[in-house]
């Protein structure tokens, strides 16, 4: 499966923003998907999941800030950001893994990625 990530930008502090994965080649529903983040010079962080059962998983620094979801007849998976913080900026990536493995929170866990969207929040 190939992923496309967009809708990173520019944000102030306290803002929203809402990405978009889009999937193409295999049905996106046999995928569990993943949201991570990576600031230069550090290890790509788990942000959040969604099963192929829709079961949601976050990381607690998002917790009641961000929200995951999918449509199946899109293929698009979303990652729905409020109350931004620049805490927040990195570069967002999508991914996609096929196994049962439950929640999800370890990169090495999925086998397909998206190219990455910047998101920059301003204080």
């Amino acid at each position: 499966v190939q992923l496309q990530a967009s809708g990173g930008g520019l944000v102030q502090a306290g803002g929203s923003l809402r990405l978009s994965c889009a999937a193409s080649g295999r049905t996106f529903s046999r995928y569990a998907m993943g949201w991570f983040r990576q600031v230069p010079g550090k290890e790509r962080e788990f942000v959040a999941s969604l099963s192929r059962s829709s079961r949601t998983y976050y990381a607690d620094s998002v917790k009641g800030r961000f929200t995951i979801s999918g449509d199946n007849a899109e293929n698009t998976v979303y990652l729905e950001m409020n109350s931004l913080k620049p805490e927040d900026t990195a570069v967002y990536y999508c991914a996609a893994k096929s196994d049962l493995r439950w929640p999800a929170t370890y990169s090495y866990e999925y086998d397909y990625w998206g190219q990455g969207t910047l998101v920059t929040v301003s204080s």
